[in-house]
């Protein structure tokens, strides 16, 4: 680790991050650091998240290839 960050919580605050990071055991700079991964995801986790809820997404109907030509070719023609 390179920088040093301060901050000033509310007693609510640090009374959870507190009791997480003693359930989890592990400190509380810990707990913070994972709550920035999640709050402020890497560009490569924000794709990798993109990717895993369009894997569980519901299956869909897609028209067959012949219909959905003709729905672009209408939609192209309303713009012309």
């Amino acid at each position: 680790m390179t920088h040093r960050l301060q901050i000033l919580l509310d007693e609510e605050r640090h009374r959870r991050v507190v009791a997480l990071a003693q359930a989890r055991g592990v400190s509380v700079a810990t707990v913070i650091r994972d709550a920035i991964d999640r709050g402020l995801p890497s560009p490569d986790r924000r794709r990798e998240m993109a990717a895993d809820r369009i894997l569980a997404a519901e299956p869909m109907d897609v028209p067959d290839v012949d219909d959905l030509l003709d729905e672009i070719d209408a939609l192209r023609e309303r713009r012309a």
